[in-house]
């Protein structure tokens, strides 16, 4: 951005103009550059009809458990973020080992379990307060000049952009929660039937990752990883404890806690998950019902500001207009 600045005021310079008068010609050239990219990978994507058909006409690749279904390939643009997070995020790095588990934790709810996830975010922050800070500082001191606003303005647009990575990880992590919630049902409804046919906890869990690895993905990689943990040897009651603090749903903690206890009272497992799978599947529909009934109160906010200014338009205006040339005439010549 500075490089494309000083350029213009060459330009400026050698032409006799006031550069600062570019500045906003350039920042809307640059607004609509991008538009036009954001609209060019929009509109790439194929409709979600399409990719059904095609999911449906290729049969499914069988996968290892925990491998993703789109498998992205490294570019040359992720490398050098990896090398380069490092030393911007030094700034920004916890202190505590408290705040460093707090934060490995909320990046692993928004599904990044990575070593360099903590890294590469706080990278991520401070490039964009540096950005937003130059960017609003070239944009606002080239329009206003140096004034309080200007730096006040500069360094909202800096706060703006080093608060952005944290709001996408909100949105990210509260996707993924909404996707783990709607489809723990049906995982456990299949890990019933798997315990039920004999199968044990472990085999029940990699028969879940085999079979809902293409509708529910995110639960399906959650028990890949889990299952591996077990086979790797770390005690059950710790993994199902550590993937429900990683998922961050209640209903994953209140999972673990269940089955934990029913092998430690030696009970069964099968009526457990049902009674579990039940439990949530009437949960679901409370809430399904409760956001049924906001439905009313929401809609009148839409209907006050909207709705009813064009109604009442419609059947008080021909008696105003009425009113305006008969009424209005007549007082006047009374008068």
């Amino acid at each position: 951005m500075t490089d494309f600045v000083a350029v213009l005021q060459l330009l400026a310079l050698s032409q006799n103009l006031d550069w600062s008068k570019l500045l906003p010609f350039a920042a809307f050239g640059m607004f609509a550059i991008l538009s036009f990219l954001l609209l060019e990978t929009l509109a790439a994507r194929k409709p979600r009809t399409v990719e059904r058909l095609q999911e449906l006409a290729r049969p499914p690749i069988r996968r290892r458990p925990g491998e993703s279904a789109a498998v992205k390939k490294r570019d040359g643009l992720t490398r050098a973020l990896e090398k380069a997070t490092p030393a911007l995020a030094k700034p920004l790095e916890p202190k505590s080992e408290i705040e460093r588990s707090k934060l490995k934790q909320k990046l692993a709810q928004a599904g990044f379990l990575g070593d360099s996830a903590a890294q590469i975010y706080l990278g991520l922050k401070f490039a964009g307060l540096v950005g937003g800070l130059t960017l609003g500082a070239a944009l606002f001191l080239g329009l206003w000049g140096v004034r309080q606003s200007s730096l006040v303005s500069a360094a909202f647009v800096g706060g703006l952009f080093f608060y952005l990575p944290e709001i996408v990880l909100w949105y990210l992590a509260k996707r993924r929660k909404d996707a783990i919630f709607l489809s723990l049902p049906d995982a456990l409804d299949l890990m019933v039937v798997c315990v039920e046919a004999g199968l044990g906890l472990d085999q029940a869990m990699r028969k879940v990752t085999e079979e809902l690895g293409t509708s529910h993905p995110v639960i399906a990689k959650e028990f890949a990883l889990a299952n591996l943990q077990l086979q790797m040897g770390r005690p059950r009651s710790e993994v199902l404890h550590e993937m429900g603090a990683r998922c961050g749903v209640s209903d994953v903690r209140s999972l673990a806690a269940v089955i934990i206890q029913a092998e430690k009272f030696g009970s069964s497992i099968a009526q457990a998950l049902r009674v579990q799978s039940d439990s949530m599947r009437t949960r679901r529909r409370q809430l399904a019902e409760e956001r049924a009934q906001k439905t009313a109160v929401k809609l009148i906010f839409p209907l006050v500001l909207f709705i009813f200014p064009g109604l009442f338009v419609v059947l008080v205006g021909p008696a105003a207009i009425t009113m305006i040339r008969e009424l209005f005439p007549m007082m006047a010549g009374a008068q």
